[in-house]
Order: C-alpha cells, then sequence, then structure tokens
C-alpha cells in the first residue's frame, strides 16, 4: 500500500501487481506459429516451473483449498435457500392465489410485500456475500495472487538469467546460435 502525497493526501491505494498484467497465452493457439520457449533451467540445473506449473501448485495448495472451501461454505447454502424462497413465492403465487391477494393493510397484500420481500432478499444475499468475502476470502485471496506473483516474476528473472548466459556464450564463441561459419574449399582463393 502506498500513500499520496499533495492534494489526495491521506488516500491508500493498494498496488495491484496484475493490474497492467496482460493475459499471455490467452486466444493463443499452440499451432499458430508461436514459437515454444524452452524452459529456463534453474540453478540446481532442473528446469525453471513454467506459469502453468505455478498455477497447478498454487491449486494444489491448502491455502487456496481454504479460500475455495469458505467460499463454497457461503455460496451452496446462500444459492439454496435464495431458490428456495424464489420457488416458494412463485409456488405461492400460482397454487394459493387466495392467500397471496389476502390484504395485510390498505390496497397492499401478502403477493406484494412478497414480490418486494424478493428484491429485500437480493440486496441482503449481496451485501452478505461482499461482507463474507472481505472478512473471510479477500486477505487470502490477494496473499495467493502475491506468490503466484512473486513466483512469476523469479521465472521471469531465470529466464533472464538464462538469456544472458546464451549471449554470453555465443559472444565468447564469436557467433550466433544456430549459424555456423562458412567453410572454406581449400584450393580455391588465394
Amino acid at each position: 500500500m502506498d500513500k499520496h502525497e499533495g492534494r489526495d493526501a491521506g488516500t491508500i491505494r493498494l498496488d495491484d501487481p496484475w493490474y497492467h498484467a496482460l493475459a499471455v497465452g490467452w486466444g493463443e493457439g499452440e499451432g499458430e506459429g508461436a514459437d515454444p520457449v524452452p524452459a529456463p533451467s534453474s540453478p540446481g540445473g532442473r528446469p525453471a516451473p513454467r506459469a502453468s506449473d505455478i498455477y497447478l501448485e498454487v491449486q494444489r495448495s491448502a491455502a487456496f483449498q481454504e479460500v475455495r472451501g469458505r467460499y463454497r461454505r457461503f455460496v451452496v447454502p446462500a444459492t439454496a435457500g435464495f431458490f428456495l424462497w424464489y420457488v416458494a413465492y412463485v409456488a405461492a403465487a400460482t397454487a394459493a392465489p387466495g392467500f397471496m391477494a389476502r390484504p395485510v393493510a390498505g390496497a397492499v397484500n401478502v403477493a406484494l410485500l412478497a414480490g418486494l420481500g424478493q428484491f429485500l432478499s437480493t440486496f441482503l444475499l449481496t451485501w452478505a456475500y461482499a461482507r463474507h468475502a472481505r472478512l473471510r476470502r479477500d486477505r487470502a485471496a490477494l496473499d495467493l495472487r502475491w506468490t503466484v506473483f512473486e513466483q512469476e516474476r523469479e521465472q521471469e528473472r531465470a529466464q533472464e538469467r538464462a538469456q544472458e548466459r546464451e549471449q554470453e556464450r555465443v559472444h565468447q564463441g564469436g557467433q550466433e546460435p544456430g549459424r555456423q561459419r562458412p567453410r572454406t574449399v581449400r584450393g580455391e582463393g588465394a
């Protein structure tokens, strides 16, 4: 988090590492002329993890499973409850029109109150979901996001180091990779 100085002093903003990141690999086919990038080596000689490996590792982690579990423990009962409330409203409106037409106060009847209750319950459910996400999942999800960001940044550094080593090797050998020095045939030229 950074604090701003000047006109907006006192406001705090989160620096999201993915805000300006491109969705690399989305919509890019394997065989559409894209040259496969060789996996850089880590200092131990093993190939460095690819982005897909990083995401799979995070998906298998206990922290990710906990975030998903918290999400499911809220969403499944909330969705079932709201669906049952909606079906009960529709069923009562079709099966018990006399009950729904019963006046409560003046021109306000049970159907009108139940219909307004549908809107109210939608807003309450939205508020409860946002509160649950803020209190129970957002911090853990942000920590996971930073973990992935750091791993991807380390992967980029490893790729840069591998490219630098390749360039050093090329400069020491005096030729570009993949190019062979021209051969001279004996007896030709002076």
